[in-house]
Parts: C-alpha cells; structure tokens; sequence
C-alpha cells in the first residue's frame, strides 16, 4: 500500500554538521570542505539510483559543480549557529516505475526553486538491501539562501518564520502527496496518499458519511522504530523467512507497530469485501434477482477465495461472479456451499456483538437514517448475523420457495392497489 511521508530537516553547524558533508554522504561523492579542511569521501556508498542539480535560471555556472556549490554555501555563511542548508525527506511510491519515481521528485525539486529562488541538489536512493524492498525515497538538499547571478543573496526566511513556515510546508506537503496521487492514478493504481493528519483524514470521512474509514483512522500515528529497532526487527524477519516460521517481533516498539500494521491490514480487507458484496447484490437486483438470492451472491462474491483482485477488471469480474452464482444455482456444488458456509460463520464471529441494521439498509440502498425515528427494540429489524444465520440453516430449496412467495406477495399487493385505485374513481 502506497504510504505518505515527508520531513523537513535542516543543517546546522551548532549541531558539528556542514552543508558539504550532507551533501557528500547523499550523492555519494567526494567533496572537500574549505571551511573545514576537510575531505568528505562517500564514493563507496551504494544504493544510490540517480543524483541531479536544478538551479534558479540566472544562477551563475559554477552551481551546477556539487563541490564548488556546497562550498559556496558554506562560504556565505559567517556565524557558528549558522543554518546551512535544508534537507525534505521524501517517500517514493513502490507501485510506480523508476521513470515515473524520478519525474516526480524531479517536478517537486523543480517547484522548490520556482518556489524560493533556492539551489536544490536530489539524491534517489533504492531500498536497502537488509531492509523494506518499497522503501524508495529521495534526499533534496537546498540552500537556505536565494542563488542569484552574483551568488547566494538573501536567506529564505518565509520557511524560518514561526508564522509562515509552517504555512509553507504544508503546502509544499500537499504538492508532493498530489504529486504522487497523480502518477499513481497513470499508472493504473487504487491507492492513493494523503498528506493531512489521522485526525483532519478522520473528521472527513465522518462527514462524508464513510464510517468505516473513520473507524479505521481513530488510531495514533505509527510509532516510529528507529534504527537500532528496526535492524533488530529485520534481522527478526529474516530468520522467520529462512526458518520457514511466522514472523513474531522481538521488541516493544516492533509488537506495536506489526499490530498497528495487521489492523490496517483487516480494515483494507474487510472494505475490499463490503465493496465487492455492495457491486453484486445491486447487479443481482437489477437483474430481477430476489433479495435473498442477491443476498447469497453478494456473500459468495465477498467470501470467494480466488477472486481476482485486479481494480481494472472490477466490472468484468463482478459479470463473471454474477454469471457463476446463476451456474451454481443450476447444478448441486456442495463443496463450494459448505466452503461458503464456513466463511460466513467465521466472518459472524467476527462480526459479533454489531447491530447489522444499518448495513442491512445500506445493502439495499436506504441510508443508515432511513430506519425511522421512533422505532423501539421490539419493532427493530434482525441484525446481518440473525439473518446470515437463519439463511445458512435453510436449504437451498426453501430459500427458493419463499423467494418466489415474497414475488407472488408483492403481485398480489400490487394488484389490490389496483382494485382499490379502480374503485376509488366511480361515484355512487
């Protein structure tokens, strides 16, 4: 699942860092430091996919050579607190290609210097080895002044203000998760980022309507590991992996965040199921199908364990689900019957304790207000579990003989309106 990151650091002397040391380490190039005497020599790095320059269009010459412009922005700078540069931390999305991973971190470098006026050096960087194969993400250095024909002028105090920089990067963090949605929608993918907060993300699903998004996003952030956790956990991982065993974390911080993870996991699950069960029961419905029968569709459709999870092929798939429930229907499968059966079960177990009524009316296009206000306990509808149930206890013949009641009971409804309407138009 494409996730969202981006962080916003910067380069500090006060803290022994220089802007030519960063930017050595994250091209992993050579680059001797003036200021300091100092050779800073990352040529042995790997994992390094593509490293590029972009510069205002009046910048002098001299800023596309990586050495000459790390030290003139160390020159420019006199005082021993000096911010130096500033680095944005990007996460590239694993479900696009190269080409389209460095079009866009090349668009937002881009944006940056349209943006501030600043110098802006990019590292792509791979995943590492030992490490999350989806972890491809992007180091962008920029100056903390503006590159102008005669050099570095003026700092860029719109990004240090208490006021306005929060301002700024939220929506520099707003391009890049658009940034990203786009190239994911080209490339014929469902997900999709978001750079607001769990909270923003929560209060509008809620008013959307989508309560199951928002449950899923009443959660705190994901605890971040850090490194000496994270290699733990990946050496962890690995031993499972070659032991031929479940992965089970050896930390605290690793318990957490593999729980948080498999909790997502469910939820995205579970959504995938309540879509594909919504898709179905309507194309039964519109196919003349009775509620019940719809309703035995929808559950084999969400409940299929070989069904085709390309989103592309949604429609032809939901055709090939609804032509299979028809087939099924035709010839005894007690296999495939008794398969479903234990599915259904397992998601009522699941599922115990909810009150289905709203799903019940949400299945058959009502909204969740729609069940009238006033209705005491007596009166309510039976939930999706005491229905599933009193479905799976009946056989198939049954269900078919009062699928073809309830058509004659509305028939016959249907035709007293008639009498009574016929009625109603001759006077006495």
């Amino acid at each position: 699942m494409a996730s969202y990151h981006l962080s916003v650091k910067t380069i500090k002397r006060s803290a022994g860092r220089s802007a030519t040391a960063a930017a050595a380490y994250r091209v992993g190039e050579r680059i001797e430091c003036q200021r300091e005497g100092r050779v800073h020599d990352y040529t042995r790095k790997q994992g390094i996919e593509e490293t590029f320059i972009l510069t205002p269009k009046d910048a002098p010459d001299w800023a596309k050579d990586r050495s000459r412009l790390w030290n003139e922005v160390e020159a420019s700078e006199t005082r021993r607190n000096s911010v130096t540069a500033r680095e944005w931390e990007l996460a590239l999305p694993s479900e696009i290609s190269a080409e389209d991973r460095s079009q866009i971190t090349r668009d937002f470098a881009q944006e940056l210097v349209s943006r501030y006026g600043v110098a802006v050096d990019v590292a792509i960087h791979a995943p590492h080895r030992e490490g999350d194969q989806r972890n491809h993400h992007a180091h962008v250095l920029t100056s903390t002044r503006k590159l102008e024909a005669d050099g570095f002028t003026a700092k860029t105090r719109v990004l240090d203000s208490a006021k306005t920089g929060g301002v700024e990067i939220e929506q520099m963090r707003g391009l890049w998760a658009e940034l990203q949605n786009r190239a994911l929608e080209r490339a014929g993918e469902v997900e999709r980022v978001d750079h607001r907060s769990l909270e923003a993300q929560r209060e509008a699903a809620l008013e959307r309507g989508d309560q199951l998004s928002a449950e899923e996003l009443d959660r705190d952030p994901e605890l971040k590991l850090g490194p000496a956790a994270n290699s733990m956990e990946r050496r962890a991982k690995a031993m499972a992996e070659r032991q031929g065993r479940e992965y089970v974390p050896v930390t605290e911080r690793g318990a957490v965040v593999h729980a948080a993870r498999q909790a997502r996991a469910a939820f995205r699950e579970l959504r995938e199921r309540l879509d594909i069960a919504r898709e179905t029961y309507g194309a039964e419905r519109d196919a003349g199908q009775g509620r019940v029968s719809a309703g035995l569709a929808a559950l084999r459709a969400a409940t299929a364990k070989d069904r085709d999870r390309n989103p592309d092929d949604f429609r032809e798939r939901l055709a090939r689900v609804v032509g299979r429930s028809r087939d099924q229907d035709d010839m005894p499968k007690p296999e495939g019957r008794n398969y479903a059966r234990e599915r259904l079960k397992e998601i009522m177990e699941k599922d115990a304790g909810r009150d289905g009524q709203a799903a019940v009316h949400k299945l058959d296009g009502h909204s969740e207000y729609d069940t009238g206000e006033g209705t005491g306990r007596e009166a309510r509808k039976p939930s999706v579990n005491e229905r599933l149930k009193d479905v799976l206890n009946k056989p198939r013949e049954k269900l078919e003989i009062e699928d073809e009641r309830e058509q004659e009971r509305d028939d016959d409804e249907n035709e007293n309106k008639r009498d009574r309407d016929r009625g109603e138009g001759h006077s006495l």
